[in-house]
């Protein structure tokens, strides 16, 4: 919107200098800039002010230079010829404001007093010099003599017009208001009543998720920070679509038990809201953001390799509690950097359980949908669409590699050998010197044996062959030192194998968009997720 405005009332709302002057407005009631009404003459030299409210007709020249990008604004009395001195000139850029159809008009409005708005007269040209008028053919202004004697009337109607209004705003906020906040709440819920949040709270707490509190967006959702209004406790709220509520209550079920998980490398889930369309979980708020943004952005500092060990420790610690310290297994499912959170001391937090199963330890987990991001997905996932605990240990290896070489397990952009991580760790060790693997931006910096430990361990998780890869116990102990890391042998073409793109989109086709009763329910209508985590 691009507006002139000639206001006779002064609003400090909008930062109105008086209640006699003319504006220039862009998209905004608050004006880019503006001057008292007043007219410069061509032979006195001189100027005077021209009252808006007299009733006395004036003319108003707006011109548009498109190279200087400059939009100026001259007043002067219905009798005068143009003045030469401009009363507003800005610099404006109107490519950057117009559409490609827009329209080109007039708009009027009273205040606490009624009053009469006229145009006698306007030309429009919107590429040259607009035609003059000619004054001797405008109509004249009506007489004030019949205005006065409809006022009466017009008091009248104006006040039963404002009792209508005043009537249906009342209505229409109150109706908004329960619509704003509206959410879905159901009898089972009540056993839930600490973990569950009110609309109306978080909706306070983000702001009404506005732009400006936006941590990010990826494929199940967007995050944005908030401040509990009671508490003053900083959350991470992620607003989830979900299509079907097959299988909701047993879903909401996880998300409180998951709400029960304890571990000092874990984020804490807090709780759920529910709406029409979408769920919202509540998480602890991490200062630090996601690890991705360290390893893979110039956004963040570059981290050192005693940050990077202890962060992948963390991790490991975090996910052996999830897989046999708790009194359920959890299977996260889809574990990578950017699911990775550091607090305000740089420790890292395996967060984002929206694709977390739980299961009895023991038993076996009943889902066979497939859930998770290209790059970290075992291959058996392809063939049984079964998760499990080795299922993570693979995902966990690539995430190890990814953290030692600054590089993503899949770069679709580069020389072919060097598209997968994996292949291309190997290629290092094949070639005698592993450690060129490692991330450049370490320059060198770092425990030899800690950066083979890690680069090794990597591919050891990435082994094809579930029963090859170690348990997150085993993990911890190699990390710790508390056990020395076994042989691989270099010929072993099972390591580094995974679902490809193409696998990957083939996979999720073949499967119906239906939502299964087992547990581990993802957030859209299709069984399948697949993200490429970019």
């Amino acid at each position: 919107m691009l507006a002139v405005e000639l206001d006779t009332i002064r609003s400090p709302d909008f930062q109105d200098a008086d209640a006699n002057h003319v504006g220039i407005d862009v998209n905004s009631l608050n004006s880019i800039e503006s001057a008292s009404a007043t007219y410069f003459s061509n032979t006195e030299g001189t100027n005077r002010s021209l009252n808006l409210i007299s009733g006395d007709p004036i003319k108003v020249w707006i011109d548009y230079d498109e190279t200087e990008t400059l939009l100026n604004v001259t007043l002067a009395p219905i009798s005068s010829p143009k003045p030469n001195q401009l009363l507003l000139s800005t610099t404006t850029n109107l490519s950057e404001i117009l559409l490609e159809s827009m329209y080109v008009g007039f708009s009027a409005a009273t205040g606490t007093l009624a009053s009469n708005h006229y145009i006698l007269g306007w030309s429009f040209n919107k590429s040259g010099k607009a035609q003059d008028l000619d004054i001797s053919k405008l109509p004249s202004l009506p007489p004030l003599g019949k205005a006065e004697k409809k006022s009466k009337v017009v008091i009248v109607v104006i006040l039963v017009a404002v009792m209508v209004v005043l009537i249906t705003i009342v209505g229409g906020t109150y109706i908004i208001r329960r619509k704003k906040y509206e959410e879905i709440r159901e009898d089972w819920e009540r056993e839930y009543g600490p973990q569950r949040f009110s609309y109306k709270i978080l909706y306070t707490a983000t702001k009404g998720f506005k732009d400006k509190e936006l941590l990010g967006a990826g494929g199940f959702g967007k995050v944005y920070r908030g401040i509990l209004p009671s508490s003053n406790l900083p959350v991470a709220v992620k607003k989830v679509s979900h299509d079907s509520k097959q299988g909701m209550k047993e879903f909401v079920a996880e998300i409180a038990s998951i709400g029960r998980l304890r571990h000092r490398n874990l984020v804490q889930l807090l709780g759920y809201c529910r709406r029409q369309g979408e769920l919202l979980l509540v998480y602890d708020y991490m200062p630090n953001g996601s690890l991705d943004k360290f390893l893979f952005t110039n956004e963040k500092p570059v981290l050192d390799w005693p940050q990077r060990f202890q962060i992948l420790k963390g991790v490991a610690s975090g996910l052996l509690y999830l897989h046999e310290g708790w009194e359920q297994v959890v299977l996260h499912r889809d574990i990578k950097a950017s699911n990775i959170l550091l607090d305000g001391g740089l420790n890292g937090r395996l967060g984002d359980f929206g694709l977390a199963i739980l299961y009895n330890h023991g038993s076996n987990p009943q889902t066979t949908h497939v859930v998770g991001t290209v790059g970290y997905l075992a291959p058996e996932l392809a063939r049984f669409g079964k998760a499990t605990t080795s299922t993570d240990v693979f995902a966990f290896g690539a995430f190890l590699l990814e953290v030692a070489c600054g590089r993503r397990p899949i770069e679709l952009l580069g020389l072919p050998e060097e598209v997968t991580l994996v292949d291309w760790v190997i290629e290092c060790w094949k070639r005698g010197d592993i450690l060129d693997a490692s991330d450049p931006r370490l320059q060198g910096n770092y425990v030899i044996d800690e950066m083979e430990l890690v680069l090794k361990l990597g591919l050891i998780c990435s082994h094809s062959v579930p029963t090859m890869r170690p348990s997150m116990r085993q993990v911890m102990q190699y990390l710790d030192g508390d056990a020395t890391l076994p042989d691989i042998p270099l010929e072993n073409a099972a390591i580094g194998t995974f679902i490809t793109y193409n696998e990957a989109s083939d996979f999720v086709m073949s499967f119906p968009s239906t939502v299964g009763k087992g547990s581990g329910r993802s957030f859209t209508s299709n069984d399948s997720i697949l993200t490429d985590g970019r």
